[in-house]
């Protein structure tokens, strides 16, 4: 007779989306989650202390990794990286916040797609780049933002690049989810290519590229109609 499941650490799962929804520390959330889900497997929590410090060993070199870029690009940054890419936008006469993130979404989706996720990043491109691209293109037709409305781009150029990595990186075939789940279904008996499991992330893929991208071309007409000042053209006003 087969061994029952032990279903109980999956309440780890409960505690990241009560933990998100609350709001609280991603660090702290994802630790308490592996807690009680370590707890629940009846690990002991000498062996739940000794797992958490292999986990950091492992991984200690994607810290450094992060810290390496910080430097590069706070140099960049103070000689007028995000500067110039303001003024790079706003010589665009057609572009708009919304065209400029639909465009980077698709850049992204299909980068990922490809392996290539070290070509974007919170740190190194919507920080430095995309954000006061879309501040620059807002600038450009609407007039200068205010606090509030530059808060709201900046936090849509940073969900458009995690949707475009997330969904896009499920279509490449060495990914880490990707091999995870080849390996999980070929433990439990049922044969599933790595290219088979990666095609089907393709309509999810488009799926996101389609009603997000939707969203971004009508990013400028929902944050105007929530409130943001609909001031002239900065040659208009000149």
């Amino acid at each position: 007779m087969d061994q029952a499941v032990n279903l109980w650490p999956l309440l780890g799962i409960a505690v990241v989306v009560a933990g998100f929804v609350l709001r609280g520390s991603p660090l702290l959330v994802v630790c308490g989650a592996g807690v009680v889900a370590g707890l629940a497997a009846g690990m002991a929590p000498l062996a739940l202390l000794a797992a958490f410090g292999h986990g950091f060993m492992k991984t200690r070199n994607l810290t450094l990794i992060v810290l390496l870029v910080l430097p590069v690009v706070g140099l960049m940054e103070r000689h007028g990286l995000r500067e110039q890419a303001r003024e790079l936008v706003r010589r665009m006469r057609k572009a708009t916040a919304g065209r400029l993130l639909a465009a980077y979404l698709l850049v992204r989706e299909l980068s990922a797609a490809l392996g290539l996720t070290g070509l974007g990043g919170h740190p190194q491109m919507v920080r430095p780049i995309l954000a006061p691209m879309a501040e620059g293109a807002w600038e450009q037709r609407h007039g200068k933002p205010d606090a509030a409305l530059a808060q709201k781009l900046r936090a849509m150029c940073a969900a458009t690049d995690n949707i475009g990595l997330f969904f896009g990186e499920d279509i490449f075939v060495a990914f880490g989810a990707v091999i995870l789940m080849h390996t999980f279904l070929r433990e439990s008996g049922i044969a599933a290519e790595p290219l088979h499991i990666a095609l089907w992330g393709i309509p999810t893929a488009l799926f996101a590229l389609l009603i997000h991208g939707a969203r971004l071309l009508r990013l400028e007409r929902a944050l105007l109609r929530a409130g943001a000042p609909a001031a002239l053209p900065a040659e208009k006003r000149a």
